[in-house]
């Protein structure tokens, strides 16, 4: 999978791009700082876990060897060695390499391949891509002003040239982006049905762009295991998702603090005084 790829794809949906960072607050509101990892350092590689399946620490260590300071590098930059060891690229086909021991790699079990993480929403990419295009197409729609919007049709043969001309250009005012442009026509003596639109493409009743939306929103939202309540979901109910707090607890408890006990191992990588935690109900120990 392409690290560039799936970072891109962030900013294709609302909720795709919404989540990861949700899920990343989630943690970061489990996590008390040390001296040794900051709030921004964790929030960072959080936020690798959730989009790339995988986070990267360099250890900072003092003479003795001991790790003093874990600093985040960019997963989506970080490649992992064929003869051991880790490489970063950098701009203008430059890297720097890592030997094994100085990288703390965090990542998701695969069952294919145990070089990287997976991320786990993978299986709803196709939704999202569907879920992407559904609104460009609406979006292309309404603004490329190439459709009539109406057509204004006579039959009157006393009509004049003048008249005529008068109609069609206050007609051709209203045109401009975004707007539907429109059509005159004026056919003398022409029969009731001189004129017939035939619809080639119902954008509304033939694409149903808002069963579209709907659908893919929900396989997004149920590829990365979130609850809609949490994601921002409006009720189609009268009754709603029930209670919000419950809701989170429940989410946190189960998503969450088992993302946190993943994190816990780069720990104890630290030099003991130097050791982040945990709120107490996380219970990691």
């Amino acid at each position: 999978m392409s690290r560039t790829g799936l970072a891109k794809l962030l900013r294709a949906n609302a909720h795709h791009g919404a989540i990861p960072k949700f899920k990343r607050n989630l943690l970061l509101r489990e996590f008390i700082p040390s001296a040794g990892c900051s709030a921004h350092t964790m929030g960072c590689a959080a936020l690798d876990y959730m989009v790339f399946g995988d986070a990267f620490f360099y250890r900072h260590p003092n003479a003795f060897g001991e790790c003093l300071e874990l600093e985040h590098l960019p997963a989506i930059n970080m490649r992992v060695k064929v003869d051991g060891g880790y490489r970063m690229l950098q701009a203008d086909n430059q890297f720097i390499d890592f030997d094994q021991d100085e990288i703390a790699h965090v990542m998701d079990y695969d069952v294919e391949q145990t070089i990287y993480g997976i991320p786990d929403y993978l299986g709803g990419l196709q939704a999202l891509l569907l879920n992407e295009a559904a609104t460009l197409f609406r979006r292309r729609y309404y603004s490329n002003g190439a459709h009539a919007g109406y057509i204004f049709y006579t039959n009157d043969p006393d009509l004049t040239e003048e008249d005529e001309n008068n109609l069609r250009e206050q007609i051709s005012a209203s045109k401009g982006v975004g707007n539907f442009r429109s059509m005159f026509v004026n056919i003398p003596n022409g029969k009731e049905n001189a004129i017939q639109i035939i619809p080639v493409g119902d954008f509304q009743a033939k694409d149903e762009l808002e069963k579209v939306k709907n659908i893919t929103r929900n396989d997004v939202i149920a590829a990365w295991r979130m609850n809609p309540a949490l994601a921002g979901i409006i009720p189609e109910n009268s009754a709603g998702f029930g209670d919000i707090e419950k809701i989170d607890r429940v989410y946190t408890s189960n998503e969450i603090r088992p993302i946190c006990q993943l994190f816990d191992q780069v720990n104890k990588i630290l030099r003991e005084d130097r050791r982040f935690a945990w709120k107490a109900e996380t219970k990691l120990e």
